[in-house]
């Protein structure tokens, strides 16, 4: 597009002036003109393009430094979150465990505390046995001891003569005992 106004401008300074040479600078400030751009675009090359690199890199940098952190950070996460994992399993099997052992322990508490029981009540009814064993037969020897005491009484009332008493309390055993028999 520069071309085709320059072109245009070297046309017309042939043929007459129009109003196109007012807009186009004159040749020595066109000149100087490039020459002003090409030291501005020199220093600005030399120096702000570095220091603007050099921004950037160490910006590249900072960031890149935040993201290896960051993965870092994660990756630290991760593994905190899988020991606490492993921790809580083993904490619920540890759990269960305890439970089982806690169970069992009950169980065998409750089997010794029936067999304590069993043998309490079987101990209870064994003396009772005994117990009542004994009364029988000290209730049959005072029933024997009173019938004896009662026939000799009757016999000696009946017959109204003294028998001898050794004689008559056997033959009372010997009667009670066919009458158990």
């Amino acid at each position: 597009m520069l071309a085709q106004t320059l072109i245009l401008a070297a046309e017309e300074e042939g043929g007459g002036s129009s109003g196109l040479d007012l807009l186009l600078p004159a040749t020595p400030e066109l000149i100087a003109g490039i020459i002003a751009f090409a030291i501005v675009f020199f220093f600005v090359w030399k120096w702000a393009v570095p220091a603007l690199n050099r921004s950037l890199e160490e910006r590249q940098k900072a960031i890149g430094g935040q993201i290896k952190e960051a993965e870092a950070a994660k990756a630290e996460a991760e593994s905190l979150l899988n020991d606490y994992k492993a921790q809580l399993a083993e904490l619920k099997a540890g759990q269960a465990e305890a439970i089982e052992a806690a169970r069992s322990e009950g169980e065998a508490m409750k089997a010794d505390i029936l067999a304590k029981a069993n043998a309490e009540a079987e101990s209870i009814v064994s003396k009772a046995r005994e117990d009542a064993a004994a009364e029988k037969g000290r209730v049959l020897a005072d029933a024997r001891s009173e019938v004896a005491n009662l026939s000799i009484d009757l016999a000696e009332r009946v017959v109204a003569q003294s028998l001898d008493r050794e004689t008559q309390l056997g033959l009372v055993e010997r009667y009670i005992a066919e009458l158990e028999k």
